[in-house]
């Protein structure tokens, strides 16, 4: 297995200096309805484990402190310098453990997770829709099934973005719609560029949606989901 290890860095294209300046401005105001949505997400996943591994949390703007102190040992995978001091700094009471593991850079990343972390759950806050490059997006998908079978996981992700505002998250019935495309159509009615994140039914069970303005012209559709060895 090449297992790669994360590269520090202030910017990429989930995270960075720019996604701090936006929850500086914005975390309080435009982000406030999809916070509280996370927070209920994250108090209803309940895994049978006292270990975490957090994949791509930043500085957990989206993480929630009665889910966190749930654990007894929390990981965290995030390449920023910056987002790794916020944390500590946001969260002093959770002993933040910090490793160097980048699951998300190849097809054997969720493997690697798998074997470095054996008894933890794993959640990827918000990561996988941006970090994970496109064209390696399927095989890693394919090798997440494969290698996170066993385990408790769960994950929320961008599924669409555009300009303007979806339709209406709530009434959607998610079991109706076969692909992202489908979904589009049902949100956005009127001819609009949607950029699709290839990441539609990630995680099979319990799977929600909810949008996050995450900047004043700018909507995301964020899918949750989890996956329950029990239920599979």
């Amino acid at each position: 297995m090449a297992t790669r290890r994360l590269a520090p860095h202030l910017t990429d294209p989930s995270g960075g200096l720019g996604y701090h300046l936006r929850a500086w401005r914005w975390r309080h105001t435009l982000w406030a309805p999809f916070l509280a949505r996370t927070q209920r997400w994250l108090r209803a996943w309940r895994p049978p484990a006292e270990e975490l591994v957090v994949v791509g949390p930043s500085a957990g703007y989206t993480l929630d402190a009665d889910f966190l102190a749930r654990f007894r040992r929390i990981h965290a995978l995030e390449p920023d310098p910056l987002a790794r001091w916020l944390l500590r700094r946001r969260w002093p009471k959770i002993d933040w453990r910090f490793g160097c593991l980048d699951a998300l850079a190849a097809a054997d990343g969720p493997a690697a997770l798998a074997a470095e972390y054996p008894r933890a759950a794993i959640l990827f806050a918000n990561v996988i829709g941006q970090a994970v490059e496109p064209g390696l997006l399927p095989a890693w998908r394919a090798a997440l099934g494969d290698a996170l079978g066993e385990r408790h996981w769960a994950s929320y992700h961008d599924v669409l973005s555009a300009s303007r505002p979806p339709m209406p998250v709530d009434d959607l019935q998610l079991s109706h719609l076969t692909d992202a495309a489908a979904l589009a159509r049902a949100l956005y009615r009127a001819a609009i560029e949607v950029i699709d994140h290839d990441t539609f039914g990630l995680a099979p069970h319990k799977r929600q949606l909810a949008c996050w303005q995450i900047a004043p012209a700018r909507w995301q559709v964020v899918e949750w989901g989890q996956h329950d060895p029990d239920r599979s």
